[in-house]
């Protein structure tokens, strides 16, 4: 039971406040944005475990690795897995959002 004059998450998200028409702009640049920083993040990610996957492996057998072995054949398509991944998450979910706020706005 909420006290008067405090406040709980769901009546603040039935009650968002939309002062100006959303844009289908915006949709695409924050699919693009958020898509362009999860790819980058996961090819560090994964250059990183396949640099130090590299090394024990080359630890292990007695010989000097190669280190291009990291790039092409672990960060590259992990990457590009998790961009398209991330490409068609994004649009569902901004889509929806935008879809959400457009009724919103038009106060239905």
């Amino acid at each position: 039971m909420a006290r008067p004059g405090s406040c709980n998450l769901v009546m603040m998200a039935a009650t968002e406040l939309v002062t100006r028409k959303p844009r289908i702009v915006g949709v695409v640049f924050r699919t693009l944005f958020v898509t362009f920083l999860l790819t980058l993040l996961s090819f560090a990610v994964s250059l990183l475990v396949g640099i130090v996957g590299t090394v024990l492996f080359g630890t292990v057998r007695g010989h000097h690795p190669e280190m291009t072995l990291a790039y092409r054949h672990v960060a590259f398509p992990v990457a590009i897995t998790v961009a398209a991944v991330a490409l068609i998450v994004m649009a569902v979910v901004e889509v929806r959002r935008y879809r959400q706020r457009l009724a919103i706005w038009r106060g239905f």
